[in-house]
């Protein structure tokens, strides 16, 4: 199997950023510029999206945990802190279950334990339904428009369309079906990890019960409750996600 795209900058040790549905490593160029100074940054494009968008897409979570992982081990890098957001962040549970032994601290943002998540703003089949009949343009244009307080006016929009758009419509219908089969309610109680649950309190994607049943089962974790944010506070309010991440990782 051919290797994914990941980006690799920075030194120090190294942290993994998984994008979700829809995302690609160009979404988190204001993480890449802050934490690059004192950490190797990684950052995958799952099959089928963004730069990694001519491989085979993954119809499971666990197809995409063992692509990062396959990578990751290519590389020799052994031990490394992981971020996975929404769909990414099912991943990183994903990994944890597969490797946890590798991974020196977790941080599951803006997701939850569940792949057909209650309460979200449309259902996985809804969500498959409209991008068969509208197409990739405009669903990316749609959805994510919902990650956004300010949808499409918000400062870093652009970064989620381009992002949306790059991404193969095999890889788009793939990920909403292995989302929707993927549970990892079952794995929260094994997580060894220090872990940080992320949310921003307007998520019209994961509601307040995906990340609180997160942060109630996960043995050692703490839940960061960001406000005025809807699903990509990474990119929303970069400065205040980003010094939460630093705060967490540099404790002891």
């Amino acid at each position: 199997m051919q290797d994914i795209f990941v980006g690799d900058t920075g030194s120090g040790t190294p942290l993994v950023l998984i994008h979700g549905f829809l995302g690609s490593t160009d979404m988190w160029e204001p993480q890449i510029e802050y934490f690059k100074e004192h950490s190797r940054i990684l950052t995958p494009a799952l099959p089928g999206f963004g730069k990694s968008k001519k491989l085979k897409p993954c119809d499971s979570i666990a197809c995409m945990a063992k692509a990062i992982l396959n990578f990751l081990k290519s590389k020799k890098i052994n031990s490394f802190n992981l971020l996975g957001h929404s769909m990414g962040g099912m991943v990183a549970q994903e990994m944890t279950r597969l490797a946890g032994e590798k991974i020196l601290k977790l941080i599951c943002y803006s997701t939850g334990p569940r792949g057909n998540i209650p309460g979200r703003f449309e259902t996985i089949d809804q969500s498959r339904e409209k991008l068969k009949i509208n197409g990739l343009k405009n669903t990316a244009y749609r959805i994510a428009k919902t990650w956004f307080i300010e949808e499409d006016k918000a400062k870093y929009f652009y970064l989620c369309e381009q992002a949306g758009k790059q991404t193969s419509i095999e890889a788009a219908d793939n990920g909403l079906v292995a989302m929707k089969n993927w549970s990892g309610i079952d794995n929260l109680k094994n997580i060894k990890n220090e872990t940080l649950v992320i949310w921003g309190d307007q998520d019209k994607a994961y509601n307040y019960n995906q990340v609180e049943t997160l942060n109630d089962n996960i043995p050692d974790s703490n839940l960061k409750i960001i406000k005025g944010c809807s699903h990509n506070v990474h990119l929303e309010k970069p400065n205040e996600f980003n010094k939460a991440i630093v705060e967490f990782l540099k404790k002891t």
